[in-house]
């Protein structure tokens, strides 16, 4: 599927790419590697530029991050 569209002036092709990419990544549309690849970035640079916008590449609630914490800590006591 292909999109068209306008773009602002000022905003280049590859920024919008990478801006959609970012925006459907963070709303868990796309995967970290499909967000790379629509990018053009390898996956350790997109997680880089992730970072530059303060996207965390990890998406736990405090729920499931308690229990993720709990289940690592019990196969550390074993």
């Amino acid at each position: 599927m292909n999109l068209v569209c306008e773009l602002p002036m000022g905003i280049s092709e590859n920024e919008a790419k990478l801006f959609l990419a970012i925006k459907l990544y963070e709303i868990n549309k796309i995967s970290l590697g499909k967000a790379a690849k629509l990018a053009g970035y390898s996956k350790s640079a997109f997680i880089e530029v992730l970072g530059q916008y303060k996207i965390p590449i990890f998406n736990y609630s405090a729920e499931e991050l308690r229990e993720e914490i709990i289940t690592q800590l019990s196969k550390t006591d074993n």
